[in-house]
């Protein structure tokens, strides 16, 4: 069990001890050291904060912990309840609220939970203000409001329908064009609120919907991380319901997956794609992805004429870079959509409607077929545990040294670009690990750099 304190919130398994657990008091401090972290950045005299949580078995507790404690602040409450990740940055913006909290562990299996916060603009904190809550959570420097300045509480359950609103409005979602398509779509909730608002849009864009796994009651039915290995029942109820495709979410609804007509994964880094390429048809410009994300997106984006940078890993890096170049849509590989045109935040919505008017308006029958079209890229995702004795940075370094006639970027790890390969080295924040993910134009040609690489850093390391 264990408790991860990060620039971009807290996250940890519920019960056990104090500071090594998510515990409700260590519940409390966070939610505390945030509101107070809020009052001393906007000045302002009277706060308000969004709230929304997953269907985590413990999201109402943690729920009511976090919402009492802001309540003790002095700081006024917009109560979403059972929301999503995007649902909750939509809404700040719309509500005009100084800041918001999403209490969710994303991926995380059920026994994690984790207080995901907001700035005034719905967006993920900077790396700074996220450091600067750190710091006064440690001090413990609180100061509560008395009786008469406590916040109020308002509870607005219309969110998930205002989001879908504003998802069916944007320019590019053409939801008469998917209607007369007549789709039939299998949908893998996760038993979280991806299993109510994922059919609620796409009814509305009038597609025929078979839900799986779609009551909201936090008992995930397998590893709510949407990979290949976890998502076998959805896969075989794609081709028995012989639908269009599926779609997976993950409990926060940030991460989508689509699994074609055939049984097979289209893949999460090609959600993206699929999406980018569309997205690009329409209004050329620039893409933005991380540094562990597919080549393919840039071959989209040249492909339509535009500029692809990628950024250090982190949905707030993706964003950072996104706004310094422009950039039209972008995102990460794990499944996830930001378009500004919306709001800067992956978007699961966001990704479904787009992906569906793609479809219909190019008349595409076959979402296997769509994948084949796009570059053929394989990726390998393996890991090395070193000792607490081993310098990680060395390592890194030795590796960086190694390849300096290479195209070598230094902005997260070490991204050393080949012709027509790339590896990518992180190290853990947290352990003595590094992180080696490669991409190579077939699976064997993917393994074998890693194999390589992971030989190598073994060599450096004197292992």
């Amino acid at each position: 069990m264990t408790l991860i304190k990060s620039i971009s919130g807290i996250r940890g398994t519920i019960g056990g001890k104090t500071g090594d657990n998510l515990t409700p008091v260590d519940a409390v401090k966070f939610a505390s050291a945030y509101g107070t972290w809020l009052k001393q950045h906007s000045g302002k005299e009277k706060l308000t904060v969004v709230i929304g949580r997953d269907a985590r078995i413990s999201g109402p507790m943690i729920h009511n912990l976090v919402q009492n404690t802001l309540v003790g602040l002095g700081i006024n409450i917009i109560d979403l309840g059972l929301s999503t990740t995007p649902t909750v940055e939509v809404a700040v913006p719309l509500e005009k609220a100084d800041g918001g909290i999403i209490l969710t562990a994303s991926h995380n299996p059920k026994q994690w939970n984790a207080l995901k916060l907001l700035n005034e603009k719905g967006e993920f904190l900077s790396g700074a203000d996220g450091a600067k809550i750190l710091e006064i959570a440690e001090a413990e420097a609180f100061d509560f409001s008395d009786v008469d300045n406590l916040g109020e509480v308002t509870v607005n359950d219309a969110y998930m329908d205002i989001h879908i609103d504003e998802v069916l409005n944007l320019p590019l979602v053409d939801a008469e064009a998917v209607k007369k398509a007549g789709f039939k779509v299998v949908v893998d909730g996760v038993n979280s609120s991806g299993g109510i608002i994922i059919p609620r849009l796409l009814e509305q864009m009038g597609v025929e919907v078979v839900e799986l796994y779609c009551e909201p009651n936090g008992h995930f039915p397998h590893n709510p991380e949407p990979l290949k290995e976890h998502l076998t029942d959805i896969c075989e109820l794609v081709v028995k319901e012989k639908a269009d495709f599926g779609i997976v979410v993950d409990p926060d609804v940030d991460r989508l997956a689509f699994i074609s007509e055939d049984g097979e994964m289209f893949g999460e880094e090609y959600t993206l794609v699929a999406c980018a390429d569309y997205v690009l048809s329409k209004t050329p410009g620039n893409t933005v992805s991380n540094m562990s994300s597919s080549r393919a997106l840039r071959d989209i984006t040249e492909k339509h004429n535009g500029s692809y940078e990628a950024s250090a890993v982190g949905e707030v890096n993706v964003v950072t870079l996104m706004k310094q170049n422009n950039a039209i849509i972008g995102g990460e590989g794990n499944g996830g959509i930001i378009y500004p045109e919306l709001h800067y935040g992956r978007d699961s919505l966001v990704g479904v409607a787009l992906f569906l008017t793609y479809l219909a308006e190019n008349n595409i029958k076959s979402v296997a077929a769509l994948r084949a079209s796009y570059p053929q890229y394989y990726m390998s995702k393996n890991k090395i545990e070193l000792t607490p004795q081993i310098d990680v940075d060395a390592i890194l370094k030795g590796m960086e040294a190694k390849y300096a006639n290479e195209e070598v970027s230094t902005v997260d790890g070490v991204k050393i670009d080949f012709a027509e390969e790339w590896v990518h080295l992180r190290k853990s924040n947290t352990e003595p690990i590094i992180r080696i993910y490669t991409e190579a134009q077939t699976q064997q040609k993917a393994d074998a750099l890693a194999e390589r690489i992971i030989k190598e850093i073994k060599e450096v390391a004197g292992i």
